[in-house]
């Protein structure tokens, strides 16, 4: 206790006063009066932009007492030579299973979902559902949400055309069980869009609504979407792919299945459709560092957090990286390791296809975030942008107890 009370008072310091050049930090740009930047993240994230490991990169480290770090560099559109900025919108992909998740704890802080009920109670439908020998398995929320289903996805031509949810669940319902449910981990994004047509039906609300209504709106999190409008996707930044010759080249974004951010004709893909911006998704993630509260609204209970950041998979060995469990839509560092090493154990997070990360550290009290988009990292779970990044940032935090 008395190491967090020294770390936090000396970021509140830094957080209100330049801190001379010799230092870690510095501010965002000569004469500015926005966050300060960690010199060495700023640096190596310049680098990677420069080797063109990426086009444009933001990052962000944030703590109870107000932003930490802020830098972008790069550029989110590099034929017309737009600059990644403050309010660049991204698209998230994965990172909007945290907020599927905390959807379903909303509603199990209401007493209107339990975790452990079967998903045929809400929708019946599922039932249709079979193991390979022709028994019907138990899925229950928890499954759905720690990726332990065993439900198998739909084939890629067909995985993101359905107009809503309701459609796409009547699709699942006929999917293959690979295994039975808790015996195993395996990502499924089926299940992730399960969850959320649960999460439709109880509430009698779209899931999209759903999310803007209690999450959204009560977070200032005034440009994350399912659906950009034109203002918003004018400041969304192009996806790459990085080809073998080192070039970037402008790569789609597969989940929106050929049609545009714009379009509306097309299902809130709870799995990974979300379009966010840095400052909005730090202030989701602040509400779970701060117990479910934000701003003076209370989002979830604290004991509903606590379930969320919770290990629930079990003892079966879970992905992406070495030493991670999975809560209710997250991954959590029970062993930090590799690209979580300077995590504290017990961070939980997530990160999205196209290299975007959000890391939740209770025990520094603080939350990282990175905003890329590339379509082709090896593993962007294991990228070295994230870890340099994280690296870089908890050593900076650690200077200045």
């Amino acid at each position: 206790m008395r190491y967090f009370r020294r770390l936090s008072s000396s970021l509140v310091a830094l957080s209100i006063c330049l801190i001379g050049s010799n230092s870690v930090y510095s501010q965002e740009a000569k004469g500015s009066q926005g966050p300060p930047v960690i010199e060495s993240v700023a640096t190596a994230m310049n680098d990677f932009v420069h080797r063109s490991e990426v086009a444009g990169v933001l990052t962000m480290v944030v703590g109870r007492n107000g932003t930490w770090h802020r830098h972008a560099a790069g550029m989110s559109d590099i034929d017309n030579a737009k600059p990644i900025a403050a309010d660049s919108i991204f698209w998230i992909a994965s990172m909007s299973k945290p907020i599927t998740g905390v959807c379903v704890m909303i509603l199990v802080d209401e007493g209107k979902l339990s975790l452990d009920e079967p998903i045929t109670k809400y929708l019946p439908e599922m039932s249709q559902l079979k193991l390979a020998d022709g028994t019907s398995p138990t899925i229950t929320l928890k499954h759905l949400l720690t990726h332990t289903s065993g439900m198998a996805e739909l084939p890629p031509a067909s995985a993101y055309t359905s107009k809503n949810l309701a459609e796409a669940a009547e699709k699942y319902s006929q999917v293959k069980v690979l295994f039975p449910p808790g015996s195993k981990w395996q990502y499924s994004q089926t299940s992730i869009n399960t969850a959320a047509r649960i999460v439709e039906v109880v509430s009698g609300m779209p899931f999209d609504q759903f999310v803007n209504e209690r999450i959204c709106k009560p977070l200032g999190m005034v440009d994350t979407t399912f659906y950009l409008n034109e203002s918003q996707a004018a400041r969304l930044a192009k996806s790459y792919k990085r080809t073998d010759d080192g070039k970037l080249v402008e790569a789609p974004i597969g989940l929106l299945a050929g049609k545009k951010p714009t379009d509306r004709d097309r299902m809130p893909a709870a799995n990974g459709g979300l379009f966010s911006t840095a400052s909005d998704y730090a202030n989701f993630c602040l509400m779970l560092l701060n117990g479910g509260s934000y701003g003076g609204k209370q989002i979830l209970s604290q004991k509903a957090v606590e379930v969320f950041s919770t290990p629930a998979s079990g003892n079966v060995v879970t992905g992406f990286t070495p030493g991670n469990a999975w809560g209710i839509g997250c991954c959590i560092v029970q062993e930090p390791a590799g690209v979580t090493a300077k995590l504290s154990k017990g961070s939980f997070g997530h990160g999205g296809a196209h290299g975007t990360q959000a890391w939740i550290d209770p025990v520094k009290g603080c939350c990282y975030i990175l905003m890329t988009q590339r379509s082709n990292f090896p593993n962007s779970d294991a990228s070295d942008m994230r870890r340099v990044f994280q690296d870089e940032a908890a050593k900076a935090l650690g200077s200045a107890k």
